[in-house]
């Protein structure tokens, strides 16, 4: 008589692994270096902040938004920066 082995089929669902806040930071560091980014906290004055709105690059609602003063900074970095030989 021929005994037939069936396939043993897991039906546990393994748990998602939670990452410390610290091997998150890390995480976050090694995919920026891979990208040739660097992350550096940078001090604007509000007359720079102006600069920015003055350029066309900054709405005033946006003035106090990180991110739009981040992005603002991103597209004067792109236009003079790459222009530069």
């Amino acid at each position: 008589m021929e005994q037939q082995i069936e396939p043993s089929v897991s039906t546990e669902i393994p748990e998602p692994v939670i990452l410390s806040p610290a091997a998150e930071r890390m995480r976050r560091h090694r995919k920026r270096k891979r990208q040739g980014l660097r992350c550096v906290t940078v001090q604007l004055r509000e007359t720079e902040i102006d600069v920015l709105i003055k350029m066309g690059l900054l709405t005033t609602e946006t003035r106090n938004d990180p991110h739009a003063v981040r992005k603002a900074i991103h597209t004067h970095f792109d236009r003079t920066l790459r222009s530069i030989p």
